[in-house]
């Protein structure tokens, strides 16, 4: 249950990262909300999944997950570059998260 709540905490962070891009410097008002309430939930999921997986690998994790989501929404809703160095460092941070879940027992 743990991962599912580290999972869901990584997708939220993928959320208020994209609303915080949007609220251009917290001006925009509804961008704004989102992006709190968003800060929230995944840092609640994130707290309540550290009650059993070690800190490391529960922030690594979810670091992770929050990097690689926004990198990819900044390519495909933002038109933001996909060049291949890029490319390649998302695919780096992937290969080192199920590294880290293997890892962890």
């Amino acid at each position: 249950m743990a991962w599912i709540s580290l999972i869901f905490a990584g997708l939220f962070e993928i959320v208020w990262a994209t609303a915080m891009k949007q609220s251009q410097g917290f001006i925009r008002i509804w961008p704004s909300i989102i992006t709190i309430v968003g800060m929230l939930i995944s840092f609640g999921l994130l707290s309540w999944s550290m009650r059993t997986l070690p800190l490391g690998t529960a922030y690594t994790i979810w670091t992770g997950i929050g990097a690689v989501g926004a990198f990819i929404i900044g390519i495909f809703l933002l038109g933001e570059a996909a060049s291949p160095l890029r490319i390649l460092a998302a695919l780096l941070i992937v290969s080192g998260l199920v590294i880290m879940k293997v890892a962890t027992s």
